[in-house]
């Protein structure tokens, strides 16, 4: 478990996290940024988080997680970190629910995830993939340090995406 002051980031576990997954995969912020991922029932949820965080969890040691607050333990949305096929660098990734919006947890998650991959993994470089229009998470990869480096075009996508790379040797944890 990663802790902020105001956060705890865990692993997603199929039986607990599998509505708040539902909700937040059919979110219209989620469909229009990140893309429809065929998740329309519980056992669809299940599925993608077996498939997707915990398959990253066994394979690289780090993933997806469930972020929720510290006071209360509501679930409010997903950060961390991800390895893709097709990128050069491991990604970090981060979506909330959007009355979480604004309130700076994105960014609070991201950097927790960031420091984690620092100091468990050694990452010295860091990528980011948005959508252009997608400006809050623009903002969030920005303050985390990453530039703007290319639009490209992910596989099976036909829309650019905003490539966002840095250096995270400057980086240091506390």
């Amino acid at each position: 478990m990663i802790e902020t002051a105001r956060l705890q980031l865990s692993p997603l576990e199929p039986e607990r996290d599998a509505a708040f997954i539902l909700r937040l995969l059919n979110e219209p912020s989620w469909l229009r940024f990140i893309g429809d991922r065929g998740v329309r029932t519980l056992d669809d949820a299940r599925a993608y988080i077996v498939n997707g965080p915990q398959a990253s969890y066994r394979e690289n040691g780090f993933g997806l997680y469930r972020v929720s607050l510290r006071d209360g333990g509501d679930v409010i949305g997903l950060c961390g970190l991800i390895k893709r096929p097709t990128l050069p660098h491991i990604d970090i990734g981060f979506a909330f629910l959007p009355e979480h919006w604004r309130q700076g947890y994105a960014f609070e998650a991201a950097r927790a995830a960031v420091d984690d991959g620092v100091r468990r993994h050694q990452l010295q470089s860091l990528a980011a993939i948005t959508a252009p229009d997608n400006i809050g998470s623009i903002r969030v990869v920005e303050k985390l340090g990453l530039r703007l480096q290319e639009r490209i075009v992910m596989p099976g996508q036909t829309a650019e995406t905003l490539l966002f790379v840095g250096d995270l040797s400057p980086h240091r944890i506390d």
